[in-house]
């Protein structure tokens, strides 16, 4: 049932962000529907069991990219024809209803997301002696540059892309 529920929410999150980001107009409220997407797919990552692809997923993505554009689109101002609510203009306007039920949506996979990647430990949790650390990343890195280089490739190549895309939003506008 908890899986169901957890499966139904991230998905959810990922699709709503998804669209969201395509048909919004303001560039900042598609910055944050991008991140609640990413958070959906560390949710939908947490859901198979991939603990480790979900925590890179909202560290490097989450925490690195979207933060990034969202820097980047604060300290350009955004665009001069538009003020928040009080009145402060070159600034992005934040905080109307649809972005309240975004963040608590988001907040709630987020927070399934760290309870699901918890519960596997805490169920396996015994009192005593602690069994040795087996890591799954020694054996994640090899396989990553060895059978699975295309793929690093292609996310090396996304990575960059974005900060591209964070560089000319950046950009100082002419005239």
């Amino acid at each position: 049932m908890f899986n169901d529920t957890f499966f139904l929410l991230s998905a959810g999150l990922t699709l709503a962000g998804a669209l969201g980001v395509v048909f919004t107009k303001n560039l900042m409220h598609a910055c944050v529907m991008l991140l609640g997407t990413l958070f959906g797919v560390a949710g939908l990552y947490a859901c198979i069991g991939a603990d480790f692809l979900a925590a890179s997923q909202l560290v490097i993505y989450a925490g690195g990219v979207v933060i990034l554009m969202l820097f980047a689109v604060m300290l350009t101002g955004g665009s001069s024809d538009q003020a928040n609510k009080f009145g402060i203009e070159k600034i992005a306007g934040m905080g109307n209803t649809k972005t309240y039920i975004f963040a608590g949506v988001s907040v709630a996979v987020i927070s399934l997301t760290l309870l699901k990647i918890m519960a596997g430990y805490m169920k396996t949790f015994e009192q005593g002696e602690l069994p040795p650390l087996t890591s799954t990343v020694e054996e994640i890195g090899t396989l990553l540059v060895t059978d699975h280089v295309l793929a690093f490739e292609i996310s090396s190549i996304l990575l960059l892309g974005a900060l591209v895309g964070a560089a000319a939003i950046a950009r100082p506008r002419k005239g």
